[in-house]
């Protein structure tokens, strides 16, 4: 078993004052009984973060930043599409629906999903927009509500920025150069126009809710030839209990989240450890993701390894 866990950690003031009050026991006995591998660092800018390419890495995937293939790899798992098309070497992208909020000298995007919105409203915007990104060649099928799958040539080639990274974030930072992707950029400024005045907008206006005002493309690119993917013993179980927390930096939210986390999942990991079974764990945060594995170990290096571990908070800030 491979427990893949993102946002296991935040260098947010809040994440910090949070981690020196984490109870977390039964993963850090988890810690002193497996091997630590060389922890992945990357930038806290990049455009794909340390859990997406920890994953994609155990997929078997090509990891670039900002170019890692996940809508393709959805693309083929759509029932949806078409087999023909789902299986051939071709670049995809997610399209999600958005609300972006305009501040005074920037803007974010708020929380994903979008509150309230139904499969019919995302399905009428798919209609109304279809036209638009087809004069510019790209396709766009339903994936699911608020989110489409695009296919273009022309998204074999543009770098994107996970939405992991951007929400709640100034948007700037993380729009693809001008250079790399001209039309998506105009095609933005169009969306933001046709939504303005859709009928599903005025539905959410009278509802309370924000309106749909911007799309977001991520996951771009093509899956290599002949790609296939492990099987199911070898593919990480990735846990979400923390996403939401973290990203609305709702910090003892996220602690509950962590701590009932470590009393559930990380509490049956270390019953297997104890059982030598083979599993290991991987902690993702900001700017690096770390795995720790069993392995046979000698007694004396149990102890010192027991001995010489790092506090967990101090582990955890590191990430």
């Amino acid at each position: 078993m491979h427990l893949l866990i993102p946002f296991a950690a935040s260098h947010s003031d809040g994440a910090v004052a949070a981690l020196s009050q984490l109870q977390l026991p039964h993963l850090q006995k988890l810690l002193t009984l497996l091997s630590a591998q060389a922890p992945q660092l990357h930038d806290v800018m990049s455009f794909s973060p340390p859990h997406e390419c920890a994953l994609a890495q155990a997929l078997g995937l090509s990891v670039v930043d900002g170019h890692i293939p996940w809508a393709a790899l959805q693309a083929r798992q759509a029932p949806s599409l078409p087999p023909v098309l789902a299986e051939a070497d071709q670049a995809w992208g997610f399209v999600s629906l958005c609300h972006w909020q305009v501040n005074t000298n920037h803007m974010v995007m708020s929380h994903l999903p979008l509150p309230g919105l139904t499969a019919q409203q995302s399905d009428d915007l798919l209609a109304a927009m279809r036209p638009y990104f087809e004069e510019d060649g790209i396709a766009l099928y339903p994936d699911q509500p608020g989110r489409y799958l695009a296919q273009a040539p022309i998204l074999a080639n543009i770098d994107t920025a996970s939405l992991d990274r951007v929400v709640g974030h100034n948007l700037e930072h993380w729009m693809p150069s001008a250079t790399q992707a001209g039309a998506l950029l105009r095609l933005q400024n169009e969306m933001q126009m046709l939504f303005y005045t859709h009928p599903v907008n005025d539905q959410r206006a009278a509802q309370g809710l924000p309106p749909v005002n911007s799309f977001w493309l991520s996951g771009t690119g093509a899956l290599p030839a002949g790609y296939q993917e492990p099987n199911a013993d070898a593919t990480p179980v990735v846990v979400e209990e923390l996403r939401a927390a973290a990203l609305a930096e709702n910090w003892a939210a996220w602690s509950q989240a962590w701590e009932q986390l470590d009393a559930t999942l990380i509490k049956s990991l270390l019953e297997l450890a104890l059982s030598d079974k083979p599993m290991q764990i991987t902690l993702c945060g900001e700017r690096a993701s770390q795995s720790w594995q069993l392995q046979k170990r000698s007694l004396w290096q149990k102890l010192s390894g027991h001995f010489a571990a790092k506090p967990l908070s101090e582990l955890l800030k590191s990430l």
